[in-house]
């Protein structure tokens, strides 16, 4: 399920200067496609600001994402940024790679993170997904542990 929804999803990028800009850049493929709104993409950012760097889920990788306020969200999706340097988040927290969930309710993005889980415990996938630099490797890659 997971390998679908990032279907023209993925993007690579070599830096952005901060957390900020990259939480939008990974975001840009759902707001272009009418998934989300600009103001589910503010709700993500101030959710850094507020709860701080919990949404970096394992060392070099954070999935932002928001509670669906005020219609955010208007249809379940997830997106990926992959990047060649790292960006800062708050307390020092280095990221190279965005999931950018979004769930148009409580339960319908459950399969979602569960797919994503499966990869992170992956140590052998995590390597390979770590050095992929394609979307057609990303999706290949999924597809092998979903």
């Amino acid at each position: 399920m997971l390998s679908q929804y990032l279907k023209n999803n993925v993007h690579f990028l070599n830096s952005v200067p901060t957390w900020e800009e990259a939480i939008k850049l990974a975001a840009e493929p759902l707001l272009n496609k009418g998934n989300i709104t600009e103001k589910y993409v503010q709700d993500m950012i101030q959710n850094v600001n507020v709860n701080g760097p919990y949404i970096v889920i394992v060392p070099g990788i954070a999935m932002p994402h928001a509670q669906n306020h005020d219609g955010g969200v208007l249809k379940t999706g997830i997106s990926f940024l992959k990047l060649k340097e790292p960006v800062f988040f708050p307390e020092e927290k280095d990221v190279n790679i965005l999931f950018v969930l979004a769930a148009e309710d409580t339960t319908g993005h459950l399969e979602l993170i569960s797919d994503l889980s499966s990869l992170l415990i992956d140590e052998d996938a995590m390597v390979k997904f770590k050095e992929a630099s394609s979307e057609s490797e990303i999706i290949e890659l999924i597809e092998s542990v979903e």
